[in-house]
């Protein structure tokens, strides 16, 4: 099976960027099936960055960019001028709802 491992998180403040990674098992085919989830406190997982970066949630639009290096099985989530509503665990995911899922790694954005 695939195994996913986030890594990047951090309590930043407003304004501030943080850089997010996720690498794949041997076992991943190619990265282009490869996405980002977030869940913020209280609400419900949801879309980041979709299929390789091809589409992103409206709310991150302009400030976050996904990324990604197929030799390495690794994509990338850059995020810029985070806000405090930008706190949640970030998820990497593989194959979609159905498919494989990072254990999370937390962003948190307070001054």
């Amino acid at each position: 099976q695939v195994q996913l491992v986030e890594s990047g998180g951090g309590l930043v403040q407003p304004g501030e960027s943080l850089r997010l990674s996720c690498v794949a098992s041997e076992f991943a085919i190619s990265t282009a099936f490869m996405s980002w989830y977030r869940q913020r406190p209280g609400k419900e997982r949801e879309l980041v960055a979709g299929r390789a970066g091809a589409n992103y949630t409206d709310s991150v639009k302009g400030r976050f960019t996904m990324s990604r290096d197929d030799a390495k099985k690794t994509v990338y989530l850059q995020m810029i001028n985070l806000e405090p509503e930008d706190t949640a665990v970030y998820y990497c995911n593989y194959g979609g709802l159905r498919g494989y899922w990072g254990k999370g790694t937390l962003v948190t954005v307070s001054s």
